[in-house]
């Protein structure tokens, strides 16, 4: 029985060690973010996040675009849990096993959370021969014509987009027509000629079409005003007491990476979000900073497996 004590001790204490120096040495080579598609949000933030933690760690941080769906969490859960492999995603991550069957990855178990870097809310938007100027007025008139207005889906089974759609229509008890589209720019089109009245918005996908007044924004979906839509009230405030529904982006390291490592790139992370010049980018790109521990991170993940798997497993919503 001493040897064996002896022996854990000096197991523990050789873990210890490794971990004390995966920390000192981290980072011994390039790292990499991996990351759901490219060209979307989450595609844009790893870059802007790259660019600032190459020249703060001290080593290039490159950008890896993965197809959507399982492979980007499948590829970081199953990598070195030594910080050189990181991920950034939003709540493709954390949903898809409400989504699919047989996900490759438990996303509490196999990541270790490291920020919640970015969250972009969405607008609600109408076609403005559509006589409502408000949420409260979309609502009645959406009750008194029932089935009768179409809601324009650029995004994909499960997305925010489409969660924010589905939480619209159970809060408001109403009865809009989903119509599906295969990207935001052909429901931007339809939405503009009236063939679909409404629509959740990026914020930044119709700015220049609200200027102009070919669409009329309504509210924002945040929990608080945004500065990315000036002058536009929450949905909350404009009619729907306690709707929010917000695009959040989360950095996570595989599961098990050593706690120095994970403080150490917080510790980056919340340097580089500080800067106004970082703030300003991500604003270019209708994004706004957030920053986080890892147990604000780790309790918002599991907040919105909880308010969302709940919606995908009543309404029945599977992964297209």
């Amino acid at each position: 029985m001493r040897r064996f004590v002896l022996w854990a001790l000096g197991a523990g204490m050789t873990v210890l060690a490794i971990s004390a120096a995966y920390g000192q040495n981290f980072p011994s080579r390039p790292v990499r973010i991996v990351v759901p598609g490219s060209g979307g949000g989450g595609d844009l933030a790893a870059r802007v996040l790259a660019t600032a933690l190459t020249g703060s760690l001290g080593q290039s941080v490159i950008v890896d675009n993965r197809p959507t769906g399982v492979i980007p969490g499948e590829t970081v859960a199953k990598s070195a849990p030594d910080g050189h492999t990181l991920l950034l995603s939003g709540s493709g991550l954390w949903l898809m096993p409400y989504l699919q069957d047989n996900v490759p990855f438990d996303p509490i178990r196999d990541f270790s959370p490291v920020t919640l870097a970015v969250s972009s809310p969405l607008m609600l938007v109408v076609n403005p021969s559509l006589p409502a100027k408000s949420v409260k007025e979309l609502i009645a008139l959406a009750r008194a014509r029932p089935g009768e207005l179409n809601m324009g889906s650029g995004a994909s089974a499960g997305s925010p987009n489409h969660l924010a759609e589905e939480l619209f229509k159970i809060m408001a008890r109403v009865n809009l027509v989903r119509v599906p589209y295969k990207g935001g720019a052909a429901v931007n089109v339809d939405l503009i000629s009236g063939q679909v009245q409404v629509v959740f918005s990026t914020v930044g996908g119709l700015t220049s079409h609200i200027k102009s007044g070919r669409v009329r924004a309504l509210a924002v979906t945040s929990a608080e005003p945004s500065a990315l839509a000036p002058g536009l009230p929450t949905m909350s405030a404009a009619g729907l007491p306690g709707y929010e529904s917000i695009t959040i982006y989360g950095l996570f390291a595989p599961g098990k990476t050593p706690r120095n490592i994970i403080n150490k790139l917080g510790e980056e992370i919340a340097i580089i979000l500080s800067k106004t010049e970082v703030k300003e980018k991500f604003f270019h790109i209708a994004m706004e900073t957030v920053g986080s521990s890892p147990e604000q991170l780790a309790d918002k993940v599991k907040t919105e497996m909880n308010k969302w798997g709940k919606l995908i497993k009543d309404n029945g919503i599977r992964a297209e």
